[in-house]
């Protein structure tokens, strides 16, 4: 006579398998140990069932990484609205935006990687949208403002140095030859306080600030063309 499955076994596993379960595991696998040690058959091991199950819900790494990307996206709350001015009102959004990622590092990765906008990406762009229409934006003005924005209507930014933890410094030796043939970046290494060789710039006071330039920048078009 066959054994039947115990609540534990793969195929009890298997049969409560999901297309959100799976991918709820393998955001919670990815936060905890990095996208690199990801894989299907490290998250079947997880999940407790046979790595073809997986196929079964997304038919590939490349499905799940944007299925995972997205459920991020999803986790961005919208703070309510509070009358202020629209670039506040934008800024706050972005900023919790921001917070949602920072809690998943591995994303942006994810998300530079995307030749198109998911579902989640689009409802966001959507509210930055709403948020511009609002304020007196106009169509044109929110078209620029997203090629302008870019990745941080998102919460992050491409960096054009490495300024990770594991990026070295510069050494006594490089910093006095910037010394000699290029004075400004050795005055920069030399007075930033951030890790890196040429100083953070995409850390939470950084972000802010291109932010803010950013969208003053906005507001004095937004204001101009109502003028005109």
């Amino acid at each position: 006579m066959p054994r039947r499955s115990t609540a534990g076994s793969p195929a009890r596993a298997t049969a409560r398998l999901s297309r959100e379960s799976i991918v709820t595991a393998a955001v919670e696998l990815a936060d905890r140990e990095g996208l690199d040690a990801l894989s299907m058959r490290r998250l079947a091991q997880g999940l407790g069932v046979d790595a073809m199950s997986i196929y079964y819900h997304l038919p590939d790494k490349n499905a799940l990484l944007g299925a995972m990307a997205d459920a991020v996206v999803a986790e961005i709350d919208p703070p309510p609205p509070t009358g202020a001015p629209w670039a506040g009102e934008l800024r706050e959004l972005i900023m919790v935006a921001r917070a949602t990622v920072t809690r998943h590092p591995w994303v942006a990765r994810v998300l530079e990687q995307r030749a198109d906008p998911s579902p989640a990406v689009l409802l966001h762009i959507e509210r930055v949208l709403g948020i511009m229409r609002g304020g007196g934006c106009s169509v044109g003005l929110g078209h620029h403002a997203i090629h302008l924005l870019g990745s941080r209507i998102l919460g992050f930014s491409q960096d054009l140095f490495d300024d990770s933890p594991s990026a070295a410094p510069p050494s006594p030796a490089q910093a006095e030859q910037w010394a000699a043939t290029m004075p400004h970046i050795a005055e920069l290494a030399a007075v930033v306080s951030h890790d890196g060789p040429l100083g953070g710039c995409d850390d939470d006071e950084e972000f802010a600030f291109a932010l803010d330039i950013l969208l003053d920048g906005l507001e004095r078009r937004r204001s101009a063309d109502a003028d005109a």
